[in-house]
């Protein structure tokens, strides 16, 4: 696997932001920072958190998996270790961030890398696992060709895609027929720019995608997948299974 690091110092605020809270115990929280929302804040030990502290949809994700099983944005790989450990499953953590996948090697995950999904090539899995919002790696609602041609590539037959994300809906108001009002000519709702920023430190500017169940759902017949919808969240949040469909012989 080909590894990802940048050249620039402070870059890898995640991996920073991680790596000092496993050796030092540094509680310091990083900053989301977006143009459109007040700012938000991670508290790095939630990164660590169990099986038992973790959301119902990551949970019900992590029964799900099955066979050899890619991570994709494991951070310090609380999720690949649960299926390491627990589930006893042949697990694949991959992050961009240098710095997460030290820490992640260092609480004992047997398979880590730092590379960005993709770049990935040339393996496959039998379950591609995004949590914590899994949709936002694709960026922009034009990429979502590319990002079901690259999954689908990495999918041994029979194998399934497990992700997450939220409907941002719940932020615009709403008319009596339940729709919202944007404004004429606006993205779609579900594309944010972030930056983030922990201590002195500030990333650059990023693309993240919020992606509702519809389209989703359209996104992935038009690339050859189901899609089912698995669970619902308590805010406008849902883990969704996507499987390509069969080819038809000719």
């Amino acid at each position: 696997m080909k590894k990802q690091q940048s050249d620039k110092p402070g870059e890898d605020i995640f991996g920073t932001a991680i790596k000092a809270w496993y050796y030092q115990k540094d509680p310091t929280d990083i900053i989301v920072h977006s143009p459109d929302f007040d700012d938000d804040i991670i508290e790095v030990p939630y990164l660590f958190r169990d099986y038992e502290k973790m959301p119902d949809i990551e949970r019900k994700a992590l029964n799900m998996c099955t066979g050899r099983v890619l991570d994709i944005g494991c951070g310090a790989g609380s999720h690949a270790l649960y299926l390491q450990r627990t589930k006893k499953l042949t697990v694949t953590g991959i992050d961009i961030s240098a710095g997460a996948i030290e820490v992640a090697i260092e609480r004992g995950l047997k398979d880590a890398h730092n590379i960005n999904f993709f770049e990935l090539k040339n393996e496959t899995y039998d379950t591609l696992l995004f949590l914590m919002n899994g949709t936002g790696i694709i960026g922009k609602l034009k990429n979502l060709d590319h990002f079901f041609e690259h999954a689908k590539s990495l999918l041994n037959p029979g194998g399934k895609i497990l992700i997450d994300s939220s409907d941002l809906r719940y932020l615009f108001d709403e008319d009596e027929d339940g729709g919202i009002w944007i404004e004429m000519g606006s993205d779609y709702y579900g594309e944010l720019e972030f930056t983030i920023s922990y201590k002195d430190a500030v990333s650059d500017t990023f693309d993240w995608l919020y992606l509702d169940f519809k389209i989703l759902s359209i996104a992935a017949a038009k690339s050859g997948f189901s899609c089912e919808l698995i669970k619902e969240g308590s805010h406008y949040d849902y883990l969704a299974e996507l499987r390509p469909l069969k080819q038809k012989e000719k």
